[in-house]
């Protein structure tokens, strides 16, 4: 679970982490989602209970057009307005209602039209479109950042539209051209502007969807489809899955998955990639089409190689776990968020400092003063927005 996340002065919160291995085979459609975890199931092995403690942080995934999204602001409020008036300090990871959200729809034709932004609300879908009846949906997380000047960073947003681009390709769906995702998540950021959270009080979370909105009967790809991005601002991450309640009701905060042949390697927390660190080698699970390709988690790689560090991308076993000096998790909602104590078959395993490892600590920072502009950015990540 994303956590509490202060800048001054550090603070930690104290939770447990549940890990299984699913009994069911591997979907390899399904980058994120996994089967529920049955606690009397015989194929699931006993689990291990992980204490997660939280970094000192300042704040809490080719289409056939080439047309440029060009949706105007012109009849929208001035986008440089006050910061609207909330509770930052108890922002919590839910849906907060704004004021525009972006749409754009392609016909059977491939081509995705000129887009619009709309006031943020309900949309009409037929009870019989693609998604509805055959799930054929997927969608996109990334964040936005207020400098401490006023200004607004996105961060890596062209990785989101790639990942988007091969997940479409593979649910059979056009998707937005790079240009055209980078463009609405732009438009709809600006819009929205007076959302974004002040610096070190959470970020504004956006959430491009793209789905199979026109009308089918039979399995076959929808008629139509359509790409929507809406935003919330968001601070502290929770989980609602059903695995996750399950865990959460036997007194952890989530779920760390293993790998559903052998029952021994890592392969992701719910939401999140995982990393440990032995004798200052970083190792994560290696992407083999059941693990989301996480764009923090692609960016924490590189940051630790820049930083010296050498990172490898491999199987992880639970013995490794166990034996590591430090364990921590990458997401675009958690961040980077530690794990302090994992007990397991009676064995319990306490990492140094309550879980805030050197590693962690060094990759955090790095990474999100890139986030936050409080750095030069050297790797070209950072969108400003004006």
């Amino acid at each position: 679970m994303d956590r509490t996340l202060l800048l001054h002065p550090p603070r930690a919160y104290n939770g447990a982490l549940l890990i299984a291995s699913s009994p069911y085979p591997p979907d390899p459609f399904a980058h994120r989602a996994r089967r529920p975890f049955s606690p009397s199931s015989s194929s699931s092995p006993s689990p291990l209970k992980i204490q997660n403690q939280i970094l000192p942080m300042s704040l809490s995934l080719e289409a056939s057009s080439t047309t440029r999204c060009e949706a105007s602001l012109s009849n929208i409020y001035n986008t440089d307005a006050d910061i609207v008036d909330l509770d930052w300090e108890n922002l919590g990871f839910g849906l907060v209602p704004t004021d525009y959200m972006y749409m754009m729809k392609c016909s059977s034709d491939g081509i995705f039209t000129k887009g619009e932004l709309l006031r943020f609300g309900p949309i009409e879908l037929s009870p019989s479109s693609g998604v509805l009846n055959y799930g054929q949906g997927l969608f996109e997380g990334l964040k936005a950042y207020r400098k401490e000047d006023g200004s607004v960073l996105l961060f890596r947003p062209e990785e989101n539209a790639l990942r988007m681009k091969l997940g479409a390709e593979r649910m059979c769906m056009p998707s937005p051209t790079v240009e055209q995702f980078v463009d609405a998540v732009k438009l709809t950021v600006l819009a929205n502007k007076r959302w974004v959270p002040p610096t070190g009080k959470g970020s504004l979370y956006i959430r491009p969807l793209l789905i199979g909105s026109g009308v089918v009967l039979s399995l076959t790809p929808a008629p139509e489809h359509t790409f929507l991005v809406f935003v919330s601002p968001v601070g502290n991450y929770f989980k609602v899955l059903k695995a996750q309640n399950i865990a959460k009701e036997k007194g952890y905060s989530d779920v760390l998955y293993l790998d559903s042949v052998h029952k021994k390697y890592l392969e992701e927390v719910s939401s999140c990639n995982v990393f440990i660190v032995k004798d200052n080698v970083i190792a994560t699970p290696a992407l083999k089409g059941t693990i989301l390709p996480g764009i923090t988690r692609k960016s924490i790689i590189d940051v630790a190689r820049g930083r010296g560090y050498q990172v490898e991308e491999r199987l992880v076993s639970v013995e490794e776990l166990l034996d590591a000096d430090e364990v921590f998790c990458t997401g675009t909602a958690v961040v980077v968020s530690p794990v302090g104590i994992i007990t397991y078959l009676g064995k319990r395993m306490d990492y140094g400092n309550q879980g805030v490892g050197v590693v962690a600590q060094q990759l955090y920072s790095s990474l999100t003063s890139l986030q936050m502009g409080l750095v030069e950015d050297t790797m070209g990540w950072t969108l400003k927005l004006n």
